[in-house]
């Protein structure tokens, strides 16, 4: 009897851990249209990464916490993003298929965290195109005197729970819908609307750019407390501008430039839409890692342009946190310049939205075209060519959530499903690129469609191992074999997974309990630097196995640290989220895994379409440990 029931537990376990192959599936539905050159995977990539943000956040991190040294947290928050945006390249050039990070989960790690990072995905994508929607309907409703919100709230004023809105936004109900009518004309058409938004958007910011430096004074960067007693002369609360700090380009410190970099950190998020138009791109393993790495430069440079234009024209500590560009042209005389920023708000908001709203329907299509979701979601429409339910259902989801609910505090939830995904896809390039490439199916994508190029290499045979603890160490840091072995692509699953609890522990105590660490108290301090050791140890013996000699479009450079470090700051970003958030995102699990136990787990393509073992056709995944049970 208790034979029979580990053998049960171990086959649920492996239906836990199945990979999908990566070869496209004779049954699947008819695929996408391949119609998105670079230029459109850049725009998109732009369009939803340079939102409204631009046009506050400079403000409210330039006033409290950087200064002019906001330029500089940009940076900091910029090479971050690039940690992250350099993983999602590579396996944009490796996996030429719709899903992003959902895929790329699912081909490493397994069934169950590829669905846990979906339905996050989801959820970030809902939860951001909702709060988008509502902060369109509010910008243009304050340009009309508020005449929308006051007719709302008098005619539908709602008196319900807290996380209700105080009033049903219809506006941000019709955009939303507005916007899905437009996704399901065609991808094609989507990116043309995106690319005339997002043109209109950096127009705008470059005018404000060269105006800022127009404008500016140089004095503003260079700033003493005798300014400071200047402005506030005459008042005996000078509490109302704030604290100055100590002055000059850094007021606030190091402390101050990279407490402004967590918060910049999060104005660079977005750019992940890139990699879900694997199947509409026409070239994705040359166009999507080149178009992530464009957008993050052109967003860095708005954003830089921008922060060192407003403290040009205004000194720090008068900067206006809610709407800092229209009053900063106010402070240098240029007042009709408020309407160009108003224009420019908009059209960012609109590209934002649109695309927040178009890889939602991709990732929803991709796990129900596996199964884990309801199968009917997986329907293309057979003339736009577009995952016609998916972009309805989710369309509606997000439309009803931005018509009834207040998203304000949801926006934490949002972060922690956007950075699951990150850490995931960077954890996978960690694992994928140590791996044997035996029986190696190469997949190229042209203009033609998909090809499947078979590749057939030896993998060496592994050395008997010599018995003794040092001769281990020994094979671990100093193995024989130049190409991957089976014996090395697991002893890469088991450092990559103790080193992601590492991080996470070490990510716990300096997020929860800085200052003791750094004051020296003797327990939390030995806790992190034994913790620093082990890191660094296990990073050598990863470092030391041999890499994968596959050729690829774009590699990550410096293995293992640069994947390391990006696991690390989006683990870091998390263990900061409050207990409440960490709750809201119990709850969405819960229902999630409903589904999968329930549905997803038996309905799955790799349960009901068991294939023989692997031949020199099929892909990489059956060499990976633990693969052989798909």
């Amino acid at each position: 009897m208790s034979k029979m029931l580990c053998q049960d537990v171990y086959q649920f376990g492996q239906k836990l851990i199945r990979r999908r192959p990566l070869e496209p599936r004779e049954e699947s539905e008819s695929r996408m249209a391949c119609c998105l050159n670079t230029l459109d995977l850049v725009a998109l990539g732009v369009g939803s990464t340079l939102g409204a943000g631009v046009y506050i956040l400079a403000g409210e991190v330039a006033k409290d916490k950087a200064g002019p040294a906001i330029v500089i947290c940009f940076l900091v928050a910029a090479l971050s993003s690039v940690l992250s945006g350099l993983c999602y390249a590579e396996f944009g050039a490796r996996v030429p298929c719709s899903g992003s990070a959902y895929l790329y989960s699912y081909v490493t790690v397994g069934q169950l965290c590829a669905f846990i990072t979906g339905w996050n995905l989801i959820l970030s994508y809902v939860i951001g195109t909702a709060s988008v929607a509502r902060a369109w309907s509010s910008a243009f409703d304050s340009l009309i005197g508020n005449y929308i919100s006051q007719v709302l709230r008098g005619t539908f004023s709602l008196h319900v729970p807290y996380f209700l809105a105080k009033y049903p936004d219809f506006f941000a109900l019709g955009l939303v819908l507005l916007l899905t009518g437009v996704l399901v004309l065609g991808a094609r058409e989507s990116a043309l609307v995106n690319k005339v938004f997002t043109g209109l958007n950096l127009l705008v910011l470059s005018f404000m750019i060269i105006s800022g430096f127009v404008k500016g004074d140089l004095h503003n960067w260079q700033l003493t407390e005798q300014d400071y007693k200047l402005v506030t002369s005459g008042s005996n609360d000078t509490s109302r501008l704030g604290p100055l700090g100590s002055g000059g380009f850094v007021p606030f410190g190091f402390n101050g430039i990279f407490q402004g970099a967590a918060t910049c950190f999060y104005a660079f998020v977005g750019f992940d839409v890139i990699a879900t138009t694997g199947e509409e791109a026409r070239n994705p393993q040359r166009s999507i890692p080149l178009s992530i790495v464009i957008s993050l430069c052109i967003c860095f440079l708005a954003y830089s342009g921008v922060s060192a234009a407003l403290t040009l024209m205004v000194p720090y500590y008068q900067i206006h946190p809610d709407s800092p560009l229209p009053h900063a042209f106010l402070h240098v005389g240029w007042a009709p310049a408020r309407y160009v920023v108003a224009v420019g708000t908009l059209c960012a908001l609109t590209s934002s939205l649109l695309g927040a709203m178009f890889p939602m329907p991709r990732v929803i299509y991709s796990m129900a075209d596996d199964r884990l979701l309801f199968r009917g979601l997986a329907r293309i429409h057979a003339r736009t060519r577009t995952p016609i339910m998916a972009t309805l259902a989710s369309g509606t989801l997000a439309g009803v959530m931005a018509l009834l609910f207040e998203l304000s505090d949801l926006v934490d939830l949002m972060s922690i499903g956007t950075l699951l995904a990150y850490s995931l896809v960077s954890f996978s390039v960690l694992v994928l690129r140590y791996q044997p490439d035996q029986n190696l199916s190469k997949i190229e994508k042209t203009e033609k469609g998909t090809e499947m190029k078979p590749v057939v290499e030896e993998s060496p045979l592994e050395p008997v191992p010599e018995a003794g603890t040092s001769k281990i160490l020994k094979s671990l840091c100093d193995p024989i074999n130049t190409i991957p072995t089976r014996k090395s692509g697991q002893i890469i699953y088991g450092c990559a997974s103790l080193l992601v609890l590492l991080l996470t522990v070490l990510s716990l105590i300096l997020a929860q309990w800085p200052s003791r660490v750094f004051s020296g108290d003797p327990v939390y301090t030995t806790a992190a630097v034994l913790l620093l050791l082990f890191v660094t140890g296990v990073t050598v013996i990863i470092w030391r196995q041999p890499q994968s000699p596959t050729p690829l479009h774009f590699k990550v450079p410096a293995l293992p640290v640069l994947p390391l470090m990006s696991i690390f700051v989006n683990v870091y970003l998390m263990m900061q989220m409050t207990s409440g958030t960490w709750a809201q995102f119990g709850v969405w699990m819960v229902i999630g895994f409903v589904i999968y136990f329930g549905y997803g787990i038996r309905h799955s393509l790799e349960e009901n379409n068991r294939q023989p073992p692997a031949s020199n056709s099929q892909t990489f995944d059956k060499n990976i440990p633990g693969a052989e049970s798909s």
